[in-house]
Order: C-alpha cells, then structure tokens, then sequence
C-alpha cells in the first residue's frame, strides 16, 4: 500500500493545541473505563531527564480489567533515535518533540477480548539557518485482540472505525484497516495478533488541519468501539479452561510487543519511561512448547480468524 510522505506539507504543527486535545482523550477514556469497572485508576506522573514527561493513569485487579493503561506522554530530545529515522534518513540529527495518547486494555474475562489504542504526533524541527522547514506526521489507530471470537463485535469495532473515517475520507478505512491487519502480522507465528482494525503512520500530506482531524477521528471513536463489547461479555460465565487459554493466548501479545512494536522500540530507544511504556503487558501470561488445542474445540476457532478477513 502507498503511504503518506511526511515530508510534503511544511504548514507548522500548532503543538499546543494537539497537546490540549491529548491530555482531554485520556481524561475521558479514563473516566469511562472507571465507570464500566467501578474502581478508580491511580495517576502517576513522570519527568524524563532528557525533556518532557508524561501522566501515567492505570488500574490493576479490577472488576473488569486485570490490568489497564491510559498513558500520555511528551517528550523531547536531540537526536531522534534509530526507530524513527530508519525510514525518514533527512530528518537524522534534529531536535524533535512526540506526544501522544497509548493504552492496552487486559480484561479478567476471556470473553472481553484485549485491545490496544494509540493516536500520536511527531515534530523534528529545522536546525537553525538550514533553509529547511519543520517536518511533523501524525499516526495512530485501534486494534482488537479477542480470545474467543463473536463476529457481531468484530463487526461492531471495525463499522465504528469505518464511520468515524468516512466522515473524512471514504479512502481511510480500508488502507487503515489493510495497514492494520499487515502491521499486527506475526512473521514467526504466520498469524494475525487479533481481528485487526486501522492503523496509520506518516500522516501530514493533509496539512496540519486534515491530518489532526484524522488522529481525532481514531482517538474518539474508540470508547464507541469497545465499551459496548465490553458489556456484552464482562458477565459470561468462564472457567479454568478458558482462563488458561487466555494466558497462553497472551503470549503472543507479548511477542509482538517485544519483537515488532515500533511504538515500544521508539520508547526504550529514547529514554522513555520503562515502566510505562511496559505497562502494555499482560500481568500473567504462559507460554507451552509446541501446544494446539483440539481439533473442533471452542479455542481451536480462534486460528480460523487470526488472518486478514473484511468486517463490513
């Protein structure tokens, strides 16, 4: 798929105003999932050594979720390190500034699939009297990573990012979703992390108004996307049998998050905060060598969705 190029609009990103509008989006997702669970989030509040910092808001043995991160952050620094010039070689050696909305929902029942948000913006700045211009890009988007799969929420997640996108361009969703479903492709595994959803990078060939709006649509669409899931299942009754499918299952949550994320390398790469940034992570997870579940068993249909499949 062709992606947008981050270096054609030079307009200057008003940092301010996306800052204001990220610090709103975790304020509000934080509210929302403490109405669903009933318990309030702690809030932790860091600064890096290197410039910026952040707000860390997260929940641990909740009613509904075993473990939860809301996480802004803004920080600063020199050089950009190797994961964000290793595909924009000219902006190597400048000053930069990223900020951004990053979150990993891990629910207690198997039956509340995970998932994962994350809307974002860069600015690497012109070194003084270059004659060159400030270079920013946005990226983004939501995917969802269900242990055992009903096809009415996968629909439901992908519709509400369709709706949200079209509003903008009737284009988005199916390269999002195509971006998506290629990016959260375990390469080891030959299988998809989940059912997908949209994901975009190097957005800025809209302007800065276009493409603010765009990472808006993604970050506000997401509390329609999820929380009704989360209340069709969180009362399902489960056992031991499901539970430990979704342990094992988590594995490979942590495989890619480890192996493949961008978002995770540009964090530990940059000085960021580690254990926010490893905040991501399930709180138990098992791995077992070489392992399948039965043939014709309710885990076995999880393998028939873990490839790219159309929604809506």
């Amino acid at each position: 798929m062709t992606e947008h190029n981050p270096h054609a609009i030079t307009q200057a990103a008003d940092v301010p105003r996306v800052h204001s509008y990220l610090i709103n989006l975790q304020n509000t997702i934080v509210n929302a999932l403490q109405t669903v669970d009933g318990n309030a989030f702690a809030i932790d509040e860091w600064t890096r050594e290197q410039g910026g910092g952040g707000i860390s808001r997260y929940l641990e043995g909740g009613t509904v979720f075993e473990r939860a991160g809301v996480l802004f952050s803004h920080v600063k620094g020199d050089t950009l390190p190797a994961s964000a010039t290793a595909h924009r070689p000219n902006v190597a050696g400048r000053c930069w500034e990223a900020m951004g909305v990053s979150m990993v929902l891990h629910p207690d029942n198997p039956y509340v699939p995970t998932t994962h948000m994350n809307v974002r913006m860069f600015v690497a700045y012109a070194k003084p009297d270059s004659g060159e211009n400030d270079i920013f890009w946005f990226g983004g988007g939501m995917d969802l990573t269900p242990y055992y799969v009903f096809e009415e929420d996968a629909c439901h997640f992908h519709q509400t990012c369709k709706t949200a996108l079209d509003l903008h361009d009737h284009s988005l969703y199916p390269a999002y979703k195509q971006w998506c479903d290629e990016y959260f492709y375990l390469k080891h595994r030959q299988e998809t992390r989940g059912i997908g959803g949209v994901f975009f990078d190097d957005l800025s060939d809209r302007g800065f108004e276009g493409s603010f709006a765009v990472m808006r649509a993604v970050g506000d669409a997401f509390i329609d996307a999820y929380l009704p899931i989360v209340e069709r299942r969180r009362s399902m009754p489960y056992s031991v049998r499901e539970k430990d499918f979704q342990r094992y299952r988590r594995g490979r949550y942590v495989e890619f998050n480890l192996v493949f994320d961008r978002g995770t390398l540009f964090g530990l790469q940059s000085g960021g905060r580690t254990e926010s940034i490893l905040l991501s992570m399930p709180p138990e997870v098992t791995w077992r060598y070489n392992w399948h579940p039965e043939a014709g068993s309710p885990e076995s249909r999880l393998y028939d969705y873990l490839k790219p499949r159309n929604w809506v």
